[in-house]
């Protein structure tokens, strides 16, 4: 029995079960462990969700904003991006089944057992993981509650952009929601910045990756996650950040979990999506 943890997939379905060969995934007994991000600008959208759904237990997937972005649309309350490929999902006939599942999907995943952490995109400076893991919780309540649609209206925005116990409603949820699926840098002081996406070194130098930030509260934490596809393979300081680029044609990636030993990278390269514009 096997546990893998498996970057971005974006709907690149075809590149996803080429990697479920390589590493000889057996849905019997073995575990995918999934970063988020499903959906959205590969071909085999529907195809990705209707597969990792029918995996049932078998497959642990953690919320990302482009499937966050899938749910918005859904409501009617957000418009699709011009290279995505949900249209696809929002036909299907069982499109109502599997945006059901998509929103009972967590934000963060935590296995004591294994003691590793799962999460699209990051953890501010301030919350260590017991505060992660309660506020992942209150705002699953309600992506599976009444205020669905409110909070599907109102959830974009890049503010309130630094943590306060004393944020309530829309506020608090947008934020929860732009640090587990959107995040990349911030400032020492927690202060986020929702705009920058470019590799390390490329950020203006008073924004810090959130895993570098000194004296984060989750710094001894496990933590794997995606997201952000110009960082590439990371593997350092109890994080391992997934997202290698499959979709832009670089690699998918996978990481055997072990609970004491080092963890294995498999890599498939994704040679069909060089070209971006294949998409749009």
């Amino acid at each position: 029995m096997a546990t893998y943890a498996i970057g971005d997939l974006q709907g690149c379905y075809d590149e996803f079960r080429l990697l479920l060969d390589h590493i000889k995934f057996d849905d019997s007994c073995d575990h995918l462990w999934l970063v988020g991000d499903l959906v959205s600008r590969g071909p085999q959208s529907l195809a990705v969700l209707r597969f990792v759904k029918n995996l049932g237990k078998q497959a642990i997937t953690v919320l990302g904003n482009h499937d966050m972005h899938l749910l918005a649309v859904s409501q009617g309350n957000r418009s699709h991006y011009k290279d995505d490929s949900l249209d696809q999902v929002l036909a299907a006939p069982d499109r109502d089944e599997l945006l059901y599942w998509l929103r009972h999907r967590p934000l963060l995943h935590y296995s004591k057992k294994k003691n590793y952490v799962l999460v699209h995109a990051g953890f501010p400076p301030e919350w260590d993981l017991a505060m992660a893991m309660k506020y992942a919780n209150e705002v699953e309540q309600v992506l599976r509650g009444d205020e669905f649609s409110e909070l599907m209206k109102d959830l974009y925005g890049n503010q309130p952009n630094q943590w306060s116990n004393e944020l309530t409603g829309i506020n608090r949820w947008r934020f929860i929601i732009n640090c587990f699926t959107r995040l990349r840098y911030c400032h020492p002081n927690g202060v986020l910045n929702l705009k920058e996406k470019g590799p390390l070194g490329s950020q203006p130098a008073e924004l810090l990756p959130w895993f570098e930030v000194p004296h984060r509260l989750s710094a001894k934490e496990r933590i794997i996650f995606g997201h952000w596809s110009t960082l590439g393979l990371v593997t350092r300081n109890n994080v391992w950040a997934l997202d290698t680029g499959c979709l832009w044609g670089g690699q998918l990636t996978a990481l055997r979990i072990h609970k004491r030993k080092p963890m294995s990278v498999i890599q498939i390269d994704c040679p069909n999506i060089a070209n971006p514009l294949r998409y749009k």
